[in-house]
């Protein structure tokens, strides 16, 4: 990474070098610059500021009303000039993140053979066998990759399996490291691990740009993966890698096998996890409850699901409490009710989160118990949707919750917004203002009597960017659950006494590059601490949260041999 204003030596001319997203600014060229690189006569007369251009740039993107125009907008944008993209969202980054990210980046995801512009990431397809290594070099050139986010496309947000397109995913993620935690954008790689899909409207649309084949599966499917990290460590070593969007099996397996090999973590699972019990550890300066005073319902036993029972109980067991409390203490309910381990669970990860049946009867529950009832009896303090199932937290259910617990907590965190388990100004309504509210999606601010509450969203961009820049500042060997355990302290401390009090559970997401410095920090001294990383003093975290980030800005170009 150049110096932040150091001048810059730069290779390309001409064409080439205004057809490199990465060095290229456009009409922010100077006169100088023109001349050194042959670029005159290939721009306007004027030379344009950042600012100017990122002011256009937000103008034009206004003249679309459709958010699916808007994403195709931005991405043409991203692949004309990176330095201009970046510098657009971090001045509308609330505004624009629900158009580079979720929910519009799901609607793209269904249409990415349709909106495909160039191939930004790379590809893994089963024909690529024994080639991997050589692919990834092709696509770096001479770029040092540190980071890559990868993808197999078979569980994206809430709508399934889509193929090649699970590349905006990826690529979407990507974005948000570098507004949110100012990764440097050419130091990141996106993959779409192609293996097939299932998807039978993409198998049969003539147009599909994908692996047109059933998915891989069992061992054709891991020794694919596996020759991929082996490419990655050995063409790209001490990277980071994010898995994003597996099916929650595939998830599991991938993620256990390779979390010693190399630095790597499941956002979905733990990058959830931590999200969710950062809301929890912010509401208790609300309601004043311990974390070991809460009962905890999570609706949803997926990924995400997982993920967050996993976390709540390292934060309880890191507390003080033993095993079985911890694991006791959180009621996991899947589409067929309440798990209980009485032998007949076929996925060894529900038994990790279903109930000792003696718990389950001493509470007058029993195996696939309903929401309802396992509410009634069980009488959270803390309920949690990641069901996908829209309107799962009706009126009833959010009534009898809120019948035992004077301030409880509520956070339908499925996403895209109709998929929500509860909106936010009925389930304030139902509980007369006493409820302690998030949501997976945006919702507007909700009126209720004189106060003006704030729907705060519980997004992963809160945890991931900041997690992965502690992790590559630091160098970290491992990523563990504990690390996103002091990720999850570190976002619920960020959150101002002012924003508890007009309902907000997170920080607003224009304080997103912030937030992520301080995830980083606290990473960083946890890994120490843990023995993660080579020792780091906090003088020496700090100088490295301060030069180790890039910036939206053009630095001057000067001439290379």
């Amino acid at each position: 990474m150049t110096a932040k204003g150091q001048a810059r030596s730069v290779r390309l001319r001409g064409q080439q070098l205004i057809r490199e997203p990465l060095l290229n600014k456009g009409s922010a060229f100077s006169r100088e610059e023109r001349a050194a690189f042959g670029l005159e006569g290939m721009l306007p007369h004027a030379v344009l500021t950042i600012d100017q251009q990122a002011r256009r740039s937000y103008r034009n993107l206004t003249f679309y009303n459709d958010p699916l125009k808007q994403y195709v907008y931005l991405a043409s944008l991203h692949e004309r000039n990176e330095t201009l993209y970046f510098k657009l969202l971090e001045q509308y980054l609330e505004e624009l993140l629900p158009i580079v990210y979720t929910p519009t980046v799901g609607l793209a995801t269904r249409r990415y053979s349709q909106v495909f512009q160039r191939g930004r990431g790379v590809w893994v397809t089963p024909g690529m066998r024994g080639e991997i290594a050589a692919a990834l070099k092709r696509w770096a050139g001479d770029r040092q990759i540190r980071l890559v986010v990868a993808t197999d496309n078979e569980s994206i947000l809430g709508i399934g399996d889509q193929g090649a397109g699970g590349m905006a995913i990826s690529i979407g993620k990507l974005s948000l490291y570098t507004a949110g935690a100012g990764i440097d954008p050419a130091t990141v790689l996106p993959v779409s691990l192609d293996v097939g899909t299932n998807n039978d409207a993409l198998l049969k649309d003539p147009n599909y740009i994908g692996w047109p084949e059933a998915r891989l599966q069992g061992d054709a499917y891991l020794s694919l993966v596996d020759e991929f990290i082996a490419a990655v460590q050995s063409v790209f070593p001490g990277a980071l890698v994010q898995w994003e969007d597996f099916r929650k099996d595939n998830a599991l397996r991938v993620l256990d096998r390779f979390a010693q090999q190399l630095p790597s973590f499941n956002d979905d699972i733990q990058g959830t996890g931590s999200m969710a019990l950062a809301g929890i550890l912010s509401a208790e300066r609300s309601h004043g409850r311990s974390l070991d005073e809460e009962r905890i319902l999570i609706h949803g036993a997926g990924a995400a699901g997982l993920g967050i029972a996993r976390q709540i109980r390292t934060a309880l067991i890191t507390e003080g409490c033993s095993e079985g409390e911890a694991k006791h203490s959180i009621a996991v309910l899947d589409s067929r009710g309440l798990l209980v381990d009485n032998g007949e669970l076929s996925d060894a990860y529900k038994r990790e989160l279903a109930w000792d049946p003696a718990i389950a009867a001493e509470r007058q529950l029993k195996a696939g118990s309903a929401l309802a009832d396992v509410v009634n009896a069980f009488k959270p303090t803390v309920m949690i949707g990641t069901s996908g199932q829209a309107g799962a937290f009706n009126e009833s259910i959010v009534r009898s919750v809120a019948a035992n617990v004077e301030r409880p907590v509520i956070m339908p965190l499925s996403n895209p917004t109709d998929q929500s388990e509860a909106i936010p100004s009925e389930v304030i309504s139902w509980t007369s203002g006493r409820v302690l509210i998030a949501t997976g999606s945006p919702f507007p601010d909700v009126e209720w009597g004189a106060q003006r509450l704030r729907i705060g969203q519980g997004n992963n961009a809160f945890i991931f960017p900041g997690v992965g820049l502690g992790v590559m500042l630091a160098g970290v060997r491992e990523v563990t659950d504990s690390l996103f355990y002091a990720a999850a302290r570190a976002l619920a401390a960020a959150v101002t006494e002012e924003e508890l009090a007009c309902g907000l559970l997170y920080p607003p997401i224009e304080r997103l590059r912030e937030v992520s410095s301080a995830v980083a920090a606290t990473v960083m001294q946890a890994a120490v601490a843990e023995g993660l990383c080579d020792p780091i003093n906090e003088a020496e975290i700090q100088r490295r949260l301060e030069t180790g980030t890039w910036d939206p800005s053009y630095d001057p170009y000067i001439a290379a041999d």
